[in-house]
């Protein structure tokens, strides 16, 4: 079975991929996708409204969140299903 660690991981992984591919999507679909990266979109529009920072640092906040917003529910999907595989394992006695 995977540890915490382990399937926080592989959720950050999984939530960077997925920004990833938004990231990519975006001029091929003519921003049809855009709804689905508000949640970095609205933490870059606070960093640029409280700091006045540079577009590439608002890029990349943008990209961050959007990789933790979706690797956070990757992780609670791990977890369940981590502790759903636990609660059916068959259960072994002492020798």
């Amino acid at each position: 079975m995977l540890s915490v660690k382990t399937n926080l991981f592989i959720a950050l992984a999984i939530g960077a991929l997925v920004s990833l591919t938004l990231l990519v999507l975006e001029p091929l679909t003519d921003f049809a996708f855009l709804g689905l990266e508000w949640p970095g979109i609205s933490a870059a529009y606070l960093f640029w409204g409280a700091t006045g920072g540079s577009t590439f640092a608002g890029i990349a906040i943008s990209r961050l969140v959007n990789a933790l917003v979706y690797g956070l529910g990757a992780f609670v999907i791990l977890s369940v299903l981590g502790a759903l595989v636990r609660a059916n394992a068959p259960r072994t006695s002492g020798p």
